[in-house]
């Protein structure tokens, strides 16, 4: 199907006004997006994911102001006092932000950032996100413009979370289109947790894309929060790289949009490297999310570890692929990938593809997949000691759950989310006092 043509002409008024290499970034992005034109279900990547109502859809980018009352959308999601980047359909709000990091973090608008401190940010921008082969990630870079960077310099620790809210809102009274960017870049034994937040109202298509340089001895927490609008569409890609002896940990919970897909990647490049990959998935009525995850083990001594766990009500359906590569040189490498799934309707689905592509003959690996219903025998328990149906339900759900968001190394994150899934699932009071 045609991709460029609805987005020509606001890319045309967008490209310019910036530095040359960025405006050669944008040409590139544009040229490849309309060649590779959008996804269709006959590529196996997109086998289970649909994206015809995002192509259908004419969306608007630029050349309106968003709506001002956000104040209520940006108070939900507060995860505390901390600092926090707000923004607006992708571009930084300095207005509702609040910013108390240490003199020596840099973290702020990206756009400020192509400015005043290029030598900071040209040489990683668009050089982790695949622009040749990912349509969604030719369509962010051609609409580069704003989004979040921060940059940790050596031997520096972020003592609070780092808190990146995005707020998505329509544009003019129709659909609206933003593209944020986030460039995190944790120099050698530098230390931080960062939040990633999207949320929103309406109508609106949300396609952000990610770069993470986790260099030597160096240790990032990265929480992805994904609870978009009911109408709403959502793209995502992190592409994260680590050196030598670093820790890069990756926690994505998607109960949001209509329509959500989220690739995680990771390419393990320095020896004794670890990652660990968790993510919850809760849909229901019609929504529709997929995760896309890929571990690539390229030097000796790395370990990781993956647990994805999905609970699909209604006519949810839900997809999970996972892949974990071992190169030929990446010996003692030590990887676990594991897919858990909950279905609570006979329409409810999920397509679930744990795979692992070994290359290298002294490992320790394995994968697993799992898809079930509800304990009937945990059911009956509960109906024995008096809790009615609907609650003894709900424990059994939020349990599940909860293996997940319980773990969570941030109280305010974990607290919040519970809150909200609270919330979302219609769990009651009596599920809160039980558990």
């Amino acid at each position: 199907m045609s991709a460029a043509g609805p987005f020509r002409s606001e890319f045309e008024s967008l490209n310019g006004g910036a530095p040359q290499w960025i405006q050669a970034l944008r040409a590139a992005g544009m040229d490849r997006f309309a060649s590779l034109g959008f996804p269709t279900t006959r590529l196996e990547e997109w086998k289970y994911t649909d994206v015809s109502p995002i192509a259908r859809t004419t969306f608007r980018s630029t050349g309106a102001e968003p709506p001002a009352a956000t104040a209520e959308l940006v108070a939900r999601p507060r995860l505390g006092s901390g600092s926090r980047l707000v923004f607006v359909n992708g571009c930084y709000d300095e207005r509702l932000s609040s910013v108390v990091f240490p003199a020596e973090i840099h973290a702020g608008s990206l756009a400020q950032a192509f400015e005043h401190r290029p030598d900071l940010v040209e040489p990683y921008v668009a050089q982790l996100a695949d622009v040749e082969s990912h349509t969604f990630t030719a369509l962010n870079t051609a609409f580069l413009r704003d989004g979040a960077f921060v940059h940790l310099p050596r031997r520096t620790c972020a003592a609070a979370p780092i808190h990146l809210l995005f707020v998505s809102l329509p544009l003019a009274g129709q659909p609206s289109a933003s593209h944020p960017r986030v460039l995190i870049v944790a120099e050698e034994g530098s230390e931080a947790s960062i939040v990633e937040d999207y949320v929103g109202d309406g109508v609106y298509f949300s396609n952000a894309v990610t770069e993470i340089v986790v260099s030597e001895d160096a240790k990032v927490d990265h929480y992805r929060l994904q609870r978009e609008a009911a109408d709403a569409f959502h793209i995502g890609t992190v592409d994260a790289t680590q050196a030598r002896n670093s820790r890069f940990r990756s926690y994505a919970v998607s109960f949001g949009a209509s329509l959500a897909r989220v690739a995680i990647n990771t390419v393990m490049n320095g020896e004794g490297s670890e990652c660990v990959f968790d993510g919850l998935y809760m849909a229901r009525d019609r929504q529709h999310v997929d995760h896309h995850t890929c571990i690539d083990h390229r030097r000796p001594h790395c370990s990781s570890r993956e647990l994805y766990k999905g609970v699909l009500d209604d006519k949810a359906t839900g997809v999970f692929n996972g892949k974990v590569y071992v190169r030929p040189d990446a010996q003692k490498s030590d990887a676990q990938q594991m897919n858990m799934n909950l279905l609570l309707s006979d329409d409810a689905t999920v397509d679930t593809k744990p795979q692992l592509e070994i290359f290298a003959d002294d490992v320790k690996c394995g994968h697993g997949a799992a898809i079930g219903r509800l304990d009937d025998d945990a059911l009956f328990y509960f109906r024995s000691r008096g809790i009615d149906a609907q609650t003894a339900r709900d424990l059994l759900i939020r349990g599940f759950a909860n293996q997940l968001v319980g773990r969570l190394p941030l109280e305010p994150v974990r607290s919040q989310l519970q809150k909200s899934l609270a919330k979302r699932w219609g769990w009651t009071e009596d599920v809160e006092a039980v558990a």
